[in-house]
């Protein structure tokens, strides 16, 4: 057995550079406020955007209605592989900062804009912006913990994030419910990108010295295709296809994020298409990652002690029994429950799948594996956003939800069949 360091003992490491929770608490604490930011310029759509597109650019095809969100995946996956490729070239501050400067603009286009193209246009950049920042925290955060508490770590990036994401979800549906659909549910996306940028161009400190530091710590692994010296081509080949945990990481990333997709594009409209208020939307699509986000605290915690892959399989078919009650179900109370159980699933998932890829790659090319990893999962943005969108046009919002609920029950068997346990631990 492969015995790891207490969060409470840093490990020492070349250059007086200590690894670890507490060693590093002020900057991790400061990357877990900053990273509450980044979920709330995400929360600032999640109720008010779906039904924008209905009510207000009266747009009739699913399929045109989810554009935002094909929008905004796209171009979060790509981002986020050069996010990594990027932190390992030229650190990870520079990144975040650069992250955020894209982000200015975002909440003020949603509130002037004329017509749907503005509203697309805004969420590429959110989708540069959510790659850039999100991928960096992570990355300066596993930099940090080093290799003993990277479930814990995730945790709480995660549920800062997704908690984040929840209060403003519910903030701008009950804004949208007494003061209409723009401009004052945006109000504050424009006051998180101020304090986004201000926190990380002063205060946020450099982490890439701690991955150098962990590196020269790290034992030469006996598995060729580990070691440090790896190009970008090889970590994308080998975290997408060739490593049976990074790459059901990969895919079952992809999938927990078409689940979300769903979740912010198509459940609003369902929910709506049955009677809900805008105040019982909000509350709904603020309960999902409400659950979710204070989960994850626990379930990182959790995936330290007994592992990753049996959190990462019960996770996903939680998931997809969670989705195919929204779909068998009828009323607010039994969607309410679904939520639970969705965000359930999901907080064990989330944490533990980029803890795998922080057990599994070198430190010295972790930032491109997360980057590729980021890739694929929010890949799942686009793809469950055009998947969700033609099955809902051709056979209605119902089935595209049964889809989905079916390919999630898939990919957790995926994982439980094809992914290997990647904890020191266990």
């Amino acid at each position: 057995m492969t015995t790891t360091r207490s969060s409470t003992t840093p490990a020492p490491a070349p250059g007086g550079i200590r690894l670890g929770l507490r060693a590093n608490l002020a900057q991790f604490s400061l990357l877990v406020a900053v990273n509450a930011l980044v979920g709330g310029m995400l929360g600032q759509e999640r109720t008010v955007l779906p039904l924008l597109a209905d009510r207000t650019f009266h747009l009739s095809a699913y399929t045109a209605a989810l554009t935002y969100i094909v929008a905004f995946g796209a171009t979060k996956a790509v981002t986020n592989f050069f996010a990594g490729t990027l932190s390992d070239r030229y650190g990870r501050k520079p990144v975040l900062v650069a992250g955020w400067i894209v982000a200015l603009p975002v909440p003020l286009l949603l509130i002037w804009a004329p017509s749907w193209g503005w509203v697309v246009f805004a969420n590429v950049l959110l989708g540069v912006n959510q790659g850039l920042t999100w991928s960096t925290t992570v990355i300066m955060k596993i930099d940090l913990v080093g290799p003993a508490r990277r479930g814990l770590a995730m945790g709480f990036n995660e549920a800062a994030g997704y908690l984040a994401l929840a209060g403003t979800a519910m903030a701008t549906g009950a804004v949208a419910a007494h003061a209409g659909l723009r401009p004052q549910p945006f109000f504050l996306g424009i006051a998180y990108a101020a304090l986004g940028l201000g926190l990380s161009a002063l205060a946020v400190r450099e982490t890439r010295d701690h991955a150098r530091a962990e590196a020269a710590l790290h034992p030469a692994p006996a598995d060729p295709h580990h070691h440090a010296e790896l190009t970008t081509g090889q970590i994308a080949r080998t975290t997408s296809l060739t490593d049976r945990a990074l790459s059901s990481a990969s895919w079952a990333g992809m999938v927990n994020n078409l689940n979300d997709a769903l979740a912010w594009g198509v459940f609003p409209l369902l929910f709506a298409a049955h009677g809900l208020s805008i105040g019982q939307i909000g509350l709904l699509a603020a309960l999902y990652p409400a659950v979710w986000g204070l989960g994850q605290v626990l379930t990182g915690w959790w995936s330290d002690r007994i592992g990753r892959k049996h959190l990462i399989t019960a996770g996903m078919l939680l998931q997809s029994a969670a989705i195919a009650m929204v779909a068998a179900g009828t009323g607010f109370s039994v969607w309410a429950f679904a939520q639970i159980l969705l965000g359930a699933g999901t907080a064990l998932v989330y944490p533990t799948l980029l803890a795998v890829v922080g057990d599994v790659a070198h430190p010295a090319w972790r930032a491109r594996a997360v980057g590729v990893y980021r890739l694929w999962r929010d890949g799942g943005f686009a793809v469950g956003a055009l998947l969700a969108g033609a099955l809902a046009d051709a056979r209605g919002l119902t089935t595209a939800v049964w889809a989905v609920a079916a390919l999630t029950a898939a990919a957790g068997l995926m994982v439980a069949v094809r992914m290997y346990e990647t904890h020191p631990r266990s």
